[in-house]
């Protein structure tokens, strides 16, 4: 595996499917109470630009079951926010801690700061990207569907933003079919959709009527419209988005066997109606607990690489 994970494209395809195994197995060994502690000793720095309740829970919560801890550190507990470059920022937390979670606004931003860590670098969100959540979202897809890779069918309704960026990543490095239902005007990032039509073809595809992007799904997936920041855009993203929204209509031209996910937090009358979010289809709380085992994968196969490289 790379030293850092930034970039769902960045892995190989054994490397995702390694990911996806090792949280199927940690999952295993929880729900077992078997004991596991490979990073035992070990700290873990959890830079937050963005807060998030289920980023920082997930990943404490995952460090301390890995036998390590968990440092919290807000815009306002580190330098950068008063000037210190990233770099300097990078080398002086490379001799503290043995890695760093950082969810941040800019992806150039913590590809920088990977450049100058000794120790591995973890990307918990950008702006352009949010892979950990869609990593742990297609174990989830697997596991609720019981479908292989090449026969899963994720459709992603709403807001072409970082999340359909990293499902975009994803289909490509693992093989599914994907399809993005957005708005003429919020259409994912074009370098990374026409990467992923290079590689996938007919498998990904972009329209703009989300009832005739389910009507296949396996899987249904929706976000947040007015992302962290995003304020001064909300009345405009809401009108553009109106005919988006997963409901109970939206549903009658899927198959019953679809089920709807959302990475959340949800904003329920908008993206998605109640109706949904709490029906027999959602696996919404499901999803958001697997992101524990999931980054617990991820933070295990950095660490162990790390070790080996020694």
């Amino acid at each position: 595996m790379l030293d850092h994970f930034l970039r769902i494209s960045h892995l190989s395809d054994d490397e995702g499917r390694e990911i996806l195994e090792r949280g199927r197995d940690l999952k295993i060994r929880q729900m077992n109470d078997i004991r596991y502690a490979p990073m035992a000793g070990k700290t873990l720095a959890m830079i937050f630009e963005k807060p998030s309740t289920r980023t920082r829970v997930s990943f404490e919560t995952g460090i301390y079951q890995l036998g390590g801890q968990g440092i919290y550190l807000s815009s306002q507990d580190i330098q950068l926010s008063r000037g210190e470059s990233v770099g300097d920022t990078a080398r002086t937390l490379s001799g503290y801690v043995d890695m760093v979670m950082i969810r941040a606004f800019s992806q150039d931003m913590v590809e920088e700061l990977a450049e100058y860590s000794s120790v591995p670098v973890i990307n918990g969100l950008t702006d352009l990207l949010h892979p950990c959540q869609v990593m742990s979202d297609v174990f989830t897809a697997l596991e609720v569907t019981g479908k292989s890779l090449d026969d899963l069918e994720v459709v992603y309704v709403g807001d072409g933003n970082n999340l359909a960026n990293s499902w975009i990543n994803a289909a490509s490095l693992l093989g599914f079919r994907l399809t993005l239902a957005c708005p003429t005007e919020l259409a994912p990032d074009e370098e990374i959709f026409q990467a992923g039509k290079a590689v996938l073809e007919e498998r990904l595809n972009l329209v703009h009527d989300p009832r005739e992007a389910v009507v296949d799904a396996d899987i249904i997936y929706t976000d947040t419209w007015v992302s962290m920041g995003e304020d001064e855009k909300r009345q405009k993203k809401i009108k553009l988005l109106e005919d988006f929204q997963v409901n109970d209509g939206l549903l009658k031209t899927a198959p019953d066997t679809a089920k709807v996910m959302h990475c959340l937090p949800a904003h329920r009358g908008e993206e998605i109606t109640d109706g949904v979010m709490d029906g027999e289809q959602s696996v919404v709380f499901l999803q958001a607990h697997n992101r524990l085992h999931v980054q617990k994968a991820i933070m295990d196969i950095l660490n162990q690489r790390r070790e080996e490289a020694k």
